[in-house]
């Protein structure tokens, strides 16, 4: 793997400053090129930001970049990218489920519920997209139009995840995990912050979603025409028994411990990152769960 990107990029303006000298082996690069940090390269990102588009760090055109969270160090890095990246990226979350199985067995006989959400993106000074990594992903093709995977099986229809109102897209991904809770095997959202929140929406929410679920019929809160159109396709009649049920659980508001396991009982596992500043959150998720 080295030998090939040393290969691709000796011409980069970054691995010319090593003297190389065409060596492509592992101890070559090893001896020459030294191990850094965000800091050493900030001045050339910086550079591909403002519009600068010889070959600094790569020989691939940098055609976007990734931003990160900023819940480790509390600020934001942008991370560039080239276009065949996101080939290397759709591997990987293909893969992920598959080893999970191993340790959880029987992923792919039901559903993820999954709250999923694209976040705002800018603009680099030189016209380049600076975005989340799965926002990036979500917005792609590669995304929309990927190929059926049973690991990999959503309860949310894609319209709702590429809505841009947050509200409407929550709102939406929770009707449609309450319509299929008994298929929802493992719940999730990218941090832990983020699946506490879906739990907050249920519960200033529940009355509503359950009026939908009684009439068989979309909120009129739902204004996004993609949105209606797919759920106009799950949404399909009334399930009073379904309204009965979420009204009798979610009504007892002193009394959510393993809220989680109530609604969807065939839950095996919480899909959401508790690392780093998430850590604190670890006693609420327990709490929602039933441990």
């Amino acid at each position: 793997v080295i030998k090939e990107i040393l290969t691709r990029n000796l011409e980069t303006e970054y691995l010319k400053r090593f003297g190389l000298k065409g060596f492509t082996d592992q101890k070559t690069f090893k001896t020459k090129v030294p191990v850094i940090t965000y800091d050493d390269i900030k001045p050339e990102i910086q550079r591909i930001a403002s519009g600068d588009r010889s070959m600094i760090l790569s020989s691939y055109p940098i055609t976007e970049f990734l931003t990160s969270s900023g819940t480790s160090a509390g600020e934001r890095k942008l991370m560039p990218t080239i276009e065949e990246d996101m080939d290397r990226r759709q591997l990987l979350y293909s893969l992920q489920m598959p080893v999970m199985n191993l340790y959880v067995p029987g992923l792919d006989k039901g559903k993820a519920l999954h709250f999923l959400f694209v976040k705002s993106e800018s603009k680099t000074p030189g016209g380049l997209p600076a975005r989340p990594v799965l926002t990036s992903y979500y917005k792609s093709e590669h995304f929309k139009r990927r190929p059926y995977d049973p690991y990999n099986v959503y309860t949310s229809p894609n319209e709702a995840i590429l809505c841009p109102d947050s509200s409407q897209s929550m709102y939406t991904q929770m009707l449609c995990g309450l319509l299929m809770r008994h298929e929802v095997l493992r719940l999730g959202a990218v941090f832990a912050s983020g699946l506490l929140r879906a739990i907050g929406f249920l519960k200033t929410n529940w009355q509503d979603l359950a009026y939908d679920i009684s009439t068989g019929t979309l909120s009129s809160r739902i204004s996004d025409p993609a949105i209606r159109e797919s759920m106009s396709k799950i949404l399909t009649k009334p399930d009073q028994e379904l309204a009965d049920f979420i009204t009798s659980v979610c009504s007892q508001d002193n009394n959510w411990e393993g809220i989680i396991t109530k609604i969807w009982p065939n839950t095996k596992y919480l899909d959401v990152i508790v690392t780093g500043a998430m850590a604190q959150y670890i006693p609420m998720l327990e709490h929602y769960s039933g441990g």
